[in-house]
């Protein structure tokens, strides 16, 4: 089966770059995967995409070798399994709050026994290789999204599930949920000392924790601290920072 990227750079206490399609286009998607990222997740929670414009996206992220993932709407199995068999190696889920939820979660990306994931993989062999059933489970990496004060209370027993690979920070969600204003790049001391807290229990329970980012520098800062994926940003706020830095230089200012 085609190698997962991400875990091999995990394996190798590397960091993952990854970026974030919101926009619904083959072609952005084409440019994001030549920008350099090491993975490119495409969002269909809070991004304009559904399942019908997600495939030509992830079909655009396979020219090289950087590795496709979805965050799907909800943890609800069948838009996993349809991640999954249009080619998804990994997929963030949002909104897991307790153990329970996490081993839903994971249990619909894998096959039995590990799991309840229907064999279908309609594209995803094609991308994988012909030994995709076989090695589907362990290539496939799983992301469950902490973002909830509720989360935060459950954080052991949410990264002890079995088959769970990495755990995800949503900030500007966990933000909220700890009382504070939505923040992509939050400075509350309630809000840092959530993040150390989750980075502290993914290391007792050996998970890798990954965070979204406002941009480059926040994600620099929390891989010295540890984590070993991040996010800049989205294809939607990236294009809009830079429009707006060159009109800004255009007119003198």
């Amino acid at each position: 089966m085609r190698a997962n990227n991400v875990k091999d750079i995990w394996a190798n206490g590397g960091r993952v770059v990854n970026g974030w399609l919101a926009i619904p286009s083959s072609f952005s998607a084409e440019v994001m995967t030549h920008a350099g990222f090491d993975s490119i997740t495409v969002d269909m929670q809070h991004g304009m995409v559904d399942f019908q414009a997600s495939l030509p996206m992830l079909q655009a992220i396979s020219q090289l070798d950087v590795t496709p993932m979805v965050r799907v709407p909800w943890n609800d199995p069948i838009p996993i399994m349809k991640a999954l068999d249009a080619g998804a190696y990994g997929i963030v889920c949002p909104m897991i709050n307790n153990r329970e939820e996490a081993e839903r979660f994971v249990s619909a990306c894998r096959y039995g026994p590990d799991g309840f994931r229907s064999f279908g993989p309609a594209r995803a062999a094609m991308y994988g290789g012909v030994d995709y059933a076989e090695k589907a489970n362990e290539t496939i990496i799983t992301l469950a999204m902490i973002e909830t004060k509720e989360a935060m209370g459950n954080l052991d027993e949410i990264m002890s599930t079995p088959g769970l690979d990495a755990i995800y920070v949503g900030p500007a969600d966990l933000s909220i949920g700890l009382g504070y204003a939505p923040s992509g790049d939050p400075t509350e001391p309630d809000v840092l000392r959530a993040f150390a807290d989750i980075l502290a229990a993914a290391k007792k329970r050996g998970v890798v924790a990954c965070s979204h980012t406002a941009g480059g520098d926040m994600a620099n800062r929390l891989f010295e601290q540890g984590f070993q994926l991040c996010t800049i940003a989205n294809d939607t706020r990236l294009l809009a920072m830079k429009a707006a830095e060159e009109i800004a230089a255009a007119r003198g200012k």
